[in-house]
């Protein structure tokens, strides 16, 4: 069963995540200058890049390394594991005040959400923290997960984002993280999450590419063209590349004020396609339109 939240919780507007900055929360000089690093969130780890003698430590910093991540601003994510044990002393750990959402590996069906969501919500209450502001960045890694992405984007109201882990799924289906492999997997998580009202998150190729910088921003700048609103960064190098792949350019702002002002003048004789610059221009352009203008000014 869902939780009922208060409208002001449940209605919480989706945040602006161009790029996500994974930090490993057991090491200090990470975390004392991942605010620096002008990433719309930060990523506090505590799953894949935290030794698994080191877990105990890193939950124990966990609210001091909120603190510090925060400090101008970006998001705070507590990504969790996945197995029972360590993710109930996670939960148990990332459920305090200054965490704005938690990142869910490995999901793959809606009954874990809700588990999870549950197990948050009786965390909140005894905490006095307010219900339902922590939200859920699920992501997807393995090929059963595909069979279920409606399910799981509309599985609770804390869900705001979705991504494809594409090294975990290519493990996962027995392959290398290329292009080829990637490309359906990703798209079916973008249709899942758009139709979901959520973000989604990430780019068609491997999370791990940091010497070629050129092509990780041209990978970024066509996901966005896809649709994605943003991307997983592993390194520090990687938020500027994704920060100004994932907001429009010069030339499509330029655009967008051309057609809104030509939307303008269109509603005053009465019509709603009109034809601009050689081209035409009706109600889903001038949408595209308005949405390039917002995200300008969200940056």
């Amino acid at each position: 069963m869902k939780d009922t939240f208060p409208a002001v919780e449940s209605a919480m507007s989706v945040p602006r995540w161009r790029s996500l900055l994974f930090v490993p929360t057991h090491v200090p000089r990470f975390v004392e200058t991942a605010h620096e690093r002008g990433a719309d969130g930060v990523i506090l780890d505590l799953e894949d890049s935290v030794p698994q003698d080191q877990k105990g430590e890193a939950r124990r910093q966990l609210p001091e390394c909120v603190a510090k991540v925060g400090r101008k601003g970006a998001s705070v994510l507590v990504r969790v594991n996945h197995g029972l044990r360590a993710l109930a002393a996670d939960l148990d750990a990332a459920v305090i005040a200054g965490v704005d959402a938690l990142v869910l590996p490995k999901t793959d069906s809606a009954e874990w959400v809700l588990e999870i969501a549950n197990a948050v919500s009786e965390l909140e209450r005894e905490r006095n923290l307010a219900t339902g502001r922590i939200r859920f960045l699920a992501q997807i890694e393995t090929p059963g997960a595909l069979q279920r992405l409606a399910a799981i984007a509309s599985a609770h109201p804390r869900m705001v984002a979705m991504a494809l882990g594409p090294e975990d799924f290519s493990a996962a289906v027995g392959g290398a993280p290329e292009f080829d492999l990637l490309l359906a997997p990703n798209l079916s998580v973008l249709f899942a999450a758009r139709a979901a009202g959520l973000l989604p998150l990430g780019f068609i190729g491997s999370i791990g590419e940091l010497s070629d910088t050129h092509k990780l921003r041209q990978a970024a700048v066509h996901a966005r063209r896809l649709g994605f609103a943003g991307a997983l960064a592993i390194h520090p190098t990687q938020v500027a590349i994704f920060n100004e792949a994932f907001s429009p350019s010069a030339q499509e702002l330029e655009w967008a004020r051309k057609v809104v002002a030509a939307e303008n003048e269109a509603a005053t004789r009465g019509v709603s396609a009109f034809s601009l610059n050689g081209k035409m221009i009706d109600p889903p352009v001038v949408r595209r339109a308005h949405e390039i203008l917002a995200l300008s000014s969200n940056n």
